[in-house]
Protein backbone atom coordinates (compact mmCIF):
# COMPACT_ATOMS: atom_id res chain seq x y z
CA UNK A 1 0.00 0.00 0.00
CA UNK A 2 1.35 3.54 -1.01
CA UNK A 3 0.15 6.73 0.23
CA UNK A 4 2.30 8.89 -1.89
CA UNK A 5 2.58 6.61 -5.43
CA UNK A 6 5.74 5.10 -5.33
CA UNK A 7 5.53 1.48 -5.89
CA UNK A 8 9.33 1.08 -5.19
CA UNK A 9 11.91 2.87 -3.14
CA UNK A 10 15.06 2.05 -4.70
CA UNK A 11 15.19 5.50 -6.03
CA UNK A 12 17.31 8.68 -5.67
CA UNK A 13 15.70 10.47 -2.71
CA UNK A 14 16.92 14.23 -3.81
CA UNK A 15 14.07 13.53 -6.91
CA UNK A 16 11.69 12.39 -4.08
CA UNK A 17 11.11 15.29 -2.44
CA UNK A 18 9.82 15.42 1.29
CA UNK A 19 9.55 11.79 2.85
CA UNK A 20 8.32 13.32 5.97
CA UNK A 21 5.88 15.53 7.17
CA UNK A 22 6.98 19.22 8.56
CA UNK A 23 10.61 18.92 6.47
CA UNK A 24 12.61 21.95 7.50
CA UNK A 25 11.27 22.40 10.44
CA UNK A 26 13.40 20.33 13.02
CA UNK A 27 15.26 23.40 14.70
CA UNK A 28 12.06 25.21 15.47
CA UNK A 29 10.57 21.67 16.65
CA UNK A 30 13.34 21.06 18.91
CA UNK A 31 13.20 24.40 20.62
CA UNK A 32 9.83 23.85 21.15
CA UNK A 33 10.42 20.80 22.57
CA UNK A 34 13.00 22.41 25.12
CA UNK A 35 10.75 24.98 25.96
CA UNK A 36 8.06 22.53 26.92
CA UNK A 37 10.53 20.02 28.75
CA UNK A 38 12.02 22.83 31.10
CA UNK A 39 8.20 24.42 31.44
CA UNK A 40 6.61 20.95 32.48
CA UNK A 41 9.60 20.48 35.02
CA UNK A 42 9.21 24.12 36.62
CA UNK A 43 5.59 23.54 36.80
CA UNK A 44 6.37 20.02 38.68
CA UNK A 45 8.87 21.38 40.72
CA UNK A 46 6.44 24.26 42.30
CA UNK A 47 3.30 21.98 42.21
CA UNK A 48 5.50 19.25 44.42
CA UNK A 49 7.15 21.90 46.52
CA UNK A 50 3.24 23.32 47.56
CA UNK A 51 2.40 19.97 48.22
CA UNK A 52 5.60 18.80 50.41
CA UNK A 53 5.19 22.14 52.23
CA UNK A 54 1.28 21.38 52.90
CA UNK A 55 2.23 17.45 54.42
CA UNK A 56 4.58 19.27 56.52
CA UNK A 57 2.15 20.77 58.28
CA UNK A 58 -0.02 18.49 58.91
CA UNK A 59 -0.58 16.41 62.01
CA UNK A 60 0.34 17.24 65.57
CA UNK A 61 4.10 18.73 66.10
CA UNK A 62 3.98 18.31 69.36
CA UNK A 63 3.34 14.11 68.65
CA UNK A 64 5.78 14.20 65.89
CA UNK A 65 8.40 15.88 68.23
CA UNK A 66 7.91 13.42 71.18
CA UNK A 67 8.07 10.51 68.76
CA UNK A 68 11.37 11.41 67.36
CA UNK A 69 12.74 12.29 70.85
CA UNK A 70 12.40 8.55 71.13
CA UNK A 71 14.38 7.63 68.99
Amino acid sequence: MSTNGYTSWSVDLAEVGPVYPFQGYEVLMVIIGVVFWIGWHRIQFVREGEHLEKARHTGDEEKVKAQLERY
